[in-house]
């Protein structure tokens, strides 16, 4: 027989199993001989008057207890059925994995490096100035989340099997903590070495994965794809193809337009990274003066409204660090990430607000491109603030809400740097109105939030797509046949979860004459 349990501890009791074990026995009224064995399902933090961990097991009375994790076993596929998949973040590497699972043959295009070569472009964005527009924070092998943080949260359980998706990263090296923990979490220092492994199934099982390879054209006859030219000049031919590339992929957007690739405007976010320090936000959410034993960096999750359009906390990276994300030289991106220890002593999140169609017409931009031609705007700003550099204009929060300059300002997690500026003068009027009225009303919620401790710098662009690739419910396009257009890039995903989840989900729909 199995039975399910939760058990509540304080936060130094977590270690003690024996005390796990005595607690399990006492809820279900059992003896020691009748508990064959016992696995932890979920693992989470009740912070709302003293933190206290709850933990559910999944207990095995009088029978063989059984690993609740099981591995895919992976085959070489023939090739007889092939898949062109552009780009490998989540999307495409989920996509991948799932058509081998199906004998399919995946052939992945990826503009940028793989995870070893993207780290030296990497240290060039943050301490030389210089941007690599195929590899760099977003773009090169793994996506967008591979070297920033690695979260794996999701609300989006109704999309399909989110536990699939964990255990895969668990087949290829993650810590099977990432199975239990409410707010799963791999960290961007572990996170390359899982992706080199899933690189290394695809490739074992006869899939195909090129670097340095930028999809410029798709092959498109009587609107139905057969392939993809590759560098201007080299020509594929499959059965089909899957776009999973990401959202800051604006050249993909040109391309499908010009092709006649249904496209369609959609609304997104953009604000800042709003940045406390770390022992602050644990205060606030543990009630407490230092964080106890056992207790990891604390998060948050806020939101209000302001004029009717959504200001919210997005990507809160606990432990973390502020990075460049810019995919050209002359802007400014911003994200967020943390290793898996989370041992900076920074909080960052992206504070963001809701842009629609008529933010994008009051700074005089109309059309499909119109959310693009926002962001770039006020991408540009910021470089230009930053005397062409990729230092981030940053302020107070207080002296944002009371519109003054700081004349000083804290120690930032941000390596290229930060200098003190007006915010007003980078982001759009109206999107500083409401994030300005949003902070006054979450500090009136949240004691500590508001303070001039914390800092917010400038700008968070990327939340999401400002385009969506128009598809069907079996994630084709609506007027291009064999094209699938899959993850945050097409419009359809945000994260790493969802985002796999979508390249999953599109694998197991294609069809094939």
């Amino acid at each position: 027989m199995q039975q399910e349990v939760e058990i509540t501890l304080k936060p130094e009791e977590l270690n003690n199993l024996g005390l796990h074990k005595i607690l399990v026995t006492q809820a279900l009224k059992l003896s020691y001989e009748d508990l064959s064995g016992m696995v932890l399902i979920k693992r989470s933090i009740d912070s709302r008057k003293k933190p206290v961990f709850k933990l559910r097991y999944l207990v095995f009375v009088n029978e063989t207890p059984k690993e609740l994790f099981a591995p895919v076993e992976f085959n070489p596929v023939s090739g007889d059925k092939r898949v062109i998949i552009v780009g490998s973040g989540p999307a495409g590497l989920f996509a991948a994995l799932k058509l081998i699972e199906l004998g399919v043959k995946p052939i992945i295009f990826e503009r940028g490096k793989d995870v070893r070569e993207r780290r030296k472009d990497l240290k060039n964005i943050q301490q030389y100035n210089l941007v690599d527009e195929n590899s760099n924070y977003c773009f090169g092998e793994g996506g967008a989340g591979t070297y920033s943080d690695g979260k794996l949260y999701t609300r989006a359980t109704k999309r399909g099997d989110i536990i699939s998706i964990l255990n895969m990263f668990v087949q290829h090296g993650a810590d099977t903590d990432i199975l239990v923990d409410s707010h799963p979490h791999i960290g961007s220092n572990r996170l390359p070495k899982i992706i080199e492994s899933i690189r290394e199934t695809i490739l074992k099982c006869n899939g195909e994965i090129n670097f340095n390879s930028l999809v410029t054209d798709l092959i498109i006859k009587n609107n139905k794809v057969f392939g993809v030219i590759v560098n201007g000049s080299i020509e594929v031919l499959a059965d089909s193809v899957i776009l999973a590339t990401g959202h800051s992929a604006r050249d993909i957007y040109k391309l499908c337009i010009n092709k006649k690739v249904q496209v369609a405007e959609k609304d997104f976010a953009i604000g800042v990274r709003i940045e406390h320090p770390q022992g602050l936000i644990d205060q606030m959410q543990y009630s407490c003066e230092t964080r106890p034993e056992n207790l990891p960096a604390s998060s948050y999750n806020i939101a209000t409204q302001v004029e009717g359009l959504g200001v919210y906390s997005f990507c809160m990276c606990p432990g973390g660090l502020i990075i460049p994300a810019s995919t050209t030289q002359e802007e400014i991106v911003l994200n967020g990430m943390s290793v898996s220890k989370r041992d900076s002593e920074f909080a960052n999140a992206g504070l963001v607000t809701t842009v629609t169609k008529d933010d994008f017409l009051k700074e005089g931009f109309n059309g499909l491109f119109a959310g693009i031609q926002y962001q770039k705007k006020i991408e540009k700003k910021a470089y230009e603030l930053a005397g062409k550099t990729q230092k981030a204009p940053a302020q107070r929060v207080i002296d944002f809400i009371e519109k003054k300059v700081s004349s000083t300002l804290p120690e930032s997690s941000y390596i290229p740097g930060i200098f003190s500026a007006n915010l007003d003068d980078v982001l759009p009027r109206r999107a500083a109105f409401r994030l300005r009225k949003g902070l006054m009303q979450i500090g009136s919620k949240i004691k500590g939030y508001i303070t001039n401790d914390a800092i917010m710098l400038a700008p968070e662009t990327r939340t999401s797509s400002p385009l969506r690739i128009v598809r069907d419910e079996n994630f084709r396009s609506v007027n291009i046949e064999g094209l699938y257009p899959v993850g945050e890039g097409a419009g359809y995903a945000g994260g790493i979860i969802s985002a796999a989840l979508d390249g999953q989900n599109c694998a197991e729909r294609i069809k094939f004459d």
